[in-house]
């Protein structure tokens, strides 16, 4: 076993994004990894479990793949699926490598981890997680239209919920009690398939090969080369779920997971084209396309009669219900690690009393209940989503490979797969790929359209810091741009109050009292507009200012902070033409000219003096 130090990320300057989220969390990443490492080493699913919970994603396959291959490919369609066996021939080593190397949860997104950038494991991770949200969704889905086919008023949509809440309910309870139920769909699956063989050859026996003959007979259109093209692309969705093993290794016993490929391996080896040949001998190809959405009931039906077809049916809704509880496993491995990485929020590490990781389990069954909702259930765009993302994933996992020989040479592994067989099963991959996407262009529209969403939470994480770097700085440009101009308004408006308040205020006295003098002062601060008052006084040539006057006022201006009085002394006699000079020379309206009520002896009427105010 490869020791854990040595799978670690972060060994050069490429991975330091890695090395980075690791230091973050230094306490949660060692406890869970060293964990999983012991559960590893000392424990974990036997090979009967194990292979029961992917197996029964990949052997469901052949409940709709040889219809496939044979539409596509037509009398050609044992040889393509053949030819797809090989090609899982080769990601057993491949597979056997990677993950005998890097012992941990995540499949492809694990292998581009460790040999790698982060933010390209995560292109990896992004195509898993939409597999897997399309397989529990499409399984779910297609489980109820066979049970439908039983119970003829089953409402599949609500069915399909219901199948989602179940394996939620018990992923959440734990590995164990899935596994059980995987084995016990598992064991029912294969020996459904098995009695299917067994009566169709007996039927065969007796009924003879005249149809398999005509069939062989028949030309295929376009081509051999055409239709084994095709028919290779449409088969290659019987070897999905193959990468589900890897994506809960860390459940797994010690030496299992080698063992679940080769299982795997067998299965569809046998069952795949095996199928193929018997409906071949059963039914006249065109019937083929009349009944592929439940052939193998159909074959049932034809081979052993009615009770044969329910068999078949009830064992479909089974084992396409086992493929959505391989989903919820396998996802749960996968967002368990990449949360891990700090590649999804640290919420979804969060266990329950079980130890299992709900929040992911029940973020997932959100996102496919959404999913469902969303396309209404509309099978063919999410099959879509489910064939080009899942071919994706085993390129890059094949990709994943070739780093590990360049960048990770000294890691220790079990098994090597030669480097020719990685890049022809690479290219096999991708030969699929291009021909999916040439058999079903919209299908490929949908497939962007959910995994542009997917990548942007990824990267919308993976970037946060930048991002909310970004942020703070637009946040301090606008504070910055409206302090600046908050600034400048401010002063605006404290030098528009400063001049409204420097607007000198006169207050003609005689030398009044303390009282008169506070009086005109309160009625200055309650009633105008200033800061400033000059007190005059005035007084004829040769006279004297009053003695206690300026001292009153000296007491009056710490009485009133705020204003600034002045003492000015004028020589001469109060009258409109001291009024009027004094109003010239200081800038000062006469209407801001304040004075007491004058006695019964005063000279001027107020209109002579030019609007001199009574303010006392």
């Amino acid at each position: 076993m490869a020791d854990t130090e040595i799978a670690q990320p972060g060994q050069d300057a490429e991975h330091s994004d890695t090395a980075e989220a690791s230091s973050l969390a230094p306490e949660t990443h060692k406890e869970e990894t060293s964990q999983a490492i012991t559960a590893h080493k000392k424990g974990g699913m036997g090979q009967l479990a194990a292979t029961a919970i992917c197996g029964n994603d990949i052997t469901s396959s052949c409940l709709y793949v040889s219809a496939l291959a044979i539409i596509y490919a037509g009398r050609w369609a044992p040889i393509a699926l053949l030819l797809v066996a090989g090609l899982l021939y080769l990601f057993r080593s491949i597979y056997a490598e990677v993950v005998g190397a890097l012992p941990l949860n995540g499949g492809a997104y694990n292998a581009l981890l460790n040999t790698t950038s982060k933010y390209r494991a995560s292109i990896a991770a992004c195509l898993t997680l939409l597999s897997y949200m399309a397989t529990a969704v499409i399984s779910a889905s297609e489980a109820m239209h066979y049970v439908q086919t039983i119970w003829n008023d089953l409402s599949v949509t609500t069915a399909t919920i219901g199948v989602l809440v179940f394996f939620t309910v018990l992923t959440i309870i734990g590995i164990a009690e899935s596994a059980r139920v995987a084995i016990f769909i598992f064991i029912f699956h294969i020996t459904s398939l098995v009695l299917l063989f067994a009566v169709g050859i007996i039927y065969i026996y007796h009924t003879g090969l005249g149809v398999l003959f005509q069939n062989i007979s028949t030309p295929t259109p376009g081509g051999v080369a055409m239709a084994m093209f095709f028919g290779f692309a449409a088969s290659l969705l019987g070897i999905s779920g193959f990468e589900s093993s890897a994506n809960f290794v860390e459940e797994q016993a010690e030496g299992i997971f080698p063992k679940t490929l080769r299982n795997m391996w067998i299965a569809v080896t046998i069952f795949n084209p095996g199928m193929a040949i018997l409906a071949l001998a059963l039914l006249p190809m065109g019937e083929v396309g009349a009944h592929h959405e439940a052939l193998l009931a159909h074959m049932g039906l034809l081979a052993g009669g009615p009770w044969l077809s329910d068999l078949i049916s009830i064992d479909a809704a089974l084992v396409l219900s086992g493929a959505v509880l391989t989903s919820f496993v396998g996802v749960n491995g996968l967002v368990r690690r990449m949360a891990l990485d700090r590649c999804l929020p640290q919420f979804l590490l969060k266990t329950n009393r079980r130890g299992t990781t709900h929040r992911i389990i029940v973020s997932f069954f959100i996102l496919c209940v959404s999913i469902l909702l969303i396309t209404k259930g509309e099978l063919k765009a999410l099959a879509g989503v489910y064939t080009i993302s899942f071919l994706s994933v085993m390129a890059l996992f094949g990709l994943g490979n070739i780093f590990l020989k360049i960048k990770r040479a000294g890691l220790p592994r079990p098994t090597v797969a030669p480097m020719f067989s990685v890049l022809i099963a690479i290219a096999a991959v991708i030969t699929g790929l291009v021909g999916n996407a040439v058999m079903n262009p919209p299908y490929l529209l949908v497939f962007l359209e959910y995994f542009f969403f997917a990548m942007l939470v990824v990267s919308i994480m993976l970037g946060r810091i930048i991002i909310l770097q970004a942020c703070l700085f637009v946040v301090r440009s606008i504070l910055k741009y409206f302090i600046t101009h908050m600034s400048a308004i401010s002063r605006t408006l404290r030098e528009k109050i400063d001049d409204i308040n420097s607007q000198q205020i006169v207050f003609f006295t005689r030398g009044d009292n303390l009282a008169n003098l506070n009086k005109a002062l309160l009625y200055v601060k309650q009633n105008e507009h200033t800061n400033r008052v000059k007190v005059v006084t005035i007084v004829p040539p040769g006279g004297q200012v009053p003695e206690d006057l300026e001292r009153d006022l000296k007491l009056l201006d710490e009485v009133y902070p705020s204003i600034d009085i002045d003492l000015v002394v004028q020589t001469g006699q109060f009258g409109p033409e001291m009024v009027q000079r004094l109003s010239k020379e200081w800038n000062i309206p006469t209407n801001l000219m304040f004075i007491g009520s004058p006695g019964t002896h005063f000279l001027y009427g107020l209109a002579e003096l030019g609007g001199v105010r009574l303010i006392i």
